[in-house]
């Protein structure tokens, strides 16, 4: 059993692993939104955002439903949104730490 639980955390964590899926779930954290939406914010070609939609629904990172004809992501499961808040959270700490070694080098 616990070697498919950190299988499972493996292949979540892959699907996290490219910064235009972080950026892609950092927009659904604040609503669902179609496809043209998400290129709109995301300032990306629709077939680069297309593609990394697709690893998120191959992962269940993220789910779809449609309105006419209109697909609507949206995410899976909305720990996602604190998950993403404890890495910001993860960066800031190794932020402070970097900018305190600097101030020591610094001050030598």
């Amino acid at each position: 059993m616990n070697r498919n639980i950190q299988q499972f955390k493996a292949d979540f964590f892959k699907a996290l692993a490219h910064p235009m899926r972080i950026r892609i779930l950092e927009v659904l954290s604040e609503g669902d939104k179609n496809v043209n939406e998400l290129q709109a914010i995301l300032g990306s070609e629709g077939s680069a955002v297309s593609q990394q939609l697709a690893v998120l629904r191959g992962k269940n990172v993220v789910q779809t439903t449609r309105d006419g004809t209109s697909v609507i992501y949206s995410l899976r499961d909305p720990l996602i949104k604190d998950l993403l808040a404890v890495a910001k959270h993860i960066f800031d700490n190794h932020l402070v730490d970097a900018i305190s070694l600097l101030e020591n080098i610094r001050n030598e």
